[in-house]
């Protein structure tokens, strides 16, 4: 009774941080046609009071079941929230909401998938270091986050550029920071993402070899994990041994992003890391 109960508080939480991230989601939309110091703020409190709520729905979720974190549905839920801290953190540092125009969209449809019901879990029956499941659940999302930000960013460049070099003032180059910021944003967010991410797959490892004591990589799941993470390391190297930046940054930041779509959808296929109704 208590783990249902729980879950249901969860969920009702979780859809009243919906409510707030829509405030931002709408703030996305306008802030490309439009500029508004009023709109910026009041989407900032609205993001602000939906972490608290997303808090919340997520420590229900924490004292339901830890194996509860394994499921589609909160694992979404972690992911946007994850994403929003940084987008806060980033926030706090350059003062700039500019990269909300691609974290709140993505937030608000994470938090939606995740608040429309229950969604098929990880197969962890099996499992027996449950302490080393979630924790390589929640750094793997960190660098999850992370990539997403840096991804945005990426974005934000190029279209920045495009419009200063086509020397045709628009609400968006006012909207924009610098180049020089928006860089620094993608490089500080892949820097700081990159630990957690190696992290997230050496406790992955160890819940392998501690369930089925080995770790086959033909597997799916662990094949595009792996590679995953080594065009993670390629963006990371090239960015503090070459230099790159703007539109090579952002090839090498999108196809990240497929691999690490690529590697969630793997779960359905992967016979060691499977989702199941």
């Amino acid at each position: 009774m208590l783990a249902i109960g729980c879950w249901f508080m969860s969920l009702l939480w979780l859809r009243v941080a919906l409510a707030c991230y829509l405030i931002g989601l709408v703030y996305a939309f306008v802030a490309l046609s439009r500029t508004s110091d009023l709109f910026s703020r009041i989407a900032l409190h609205a993001a602000s009071l939906g972490m608290v709520f997303h808090f919340v729905s997520l420590v229900e979720v924490f004292l339901s079941s830890h194996v509860a974190w394994a499921s589609v549905h909160n694992g979404e839920s972690l992911l946007a929230f994850l994403s929003m801290t940084f987008f806060m953190v980033i926030y706090a540092i350059y003062r700039t909401t500019s990269p909300g125009v691609v974290v709140f969209p993505v937030v608000f449809f994470l938090t939606f998938v995740a608040a429309i019901g229950e969604q098929p879990v990880l197969l962890t029956q099996y499992v027996s270091h449950k302490g080393w499941l979630v924790a390589h659940i929640i750094l793997i999302f960190t660098g999850y986050a992370a990539l997403v930000l840096s991804f945005g960013a990426s974005l934000l460049y190029l279209v920045q550029e495009r419009r200063l070099k086509a020397k045709k003032p628009t609400s968006m180059i006012s909207f924009l920071p610098a180049l020089e910021v928006i860089d620094q944003i993608g490089y500080r967010s892949l820097l700081l993402g990159f630990p957690f991410m190696t992290l997230g797959l050496i406790t992955g490892s160890v819940v392998a070899l501690t369930t089925y004591g080995r770790i086959d990589f033909l597997d799916p799941k662990i094949l595009l994990s792996v590679l995953m993470w080594a065009v993670y390391m390629v963006m990371v190297f090239t960015r503090w041994n070459s230099g790159w930046r703007g539109r090579r940054a952002a090839f090498l930041a999108t196809f990240t992003v497929v691999a690490a779509l690529a590697a969630w959808a793997a779960n359905y296929f992967s016979a060691m890391h499977r989702f199941a109704s």
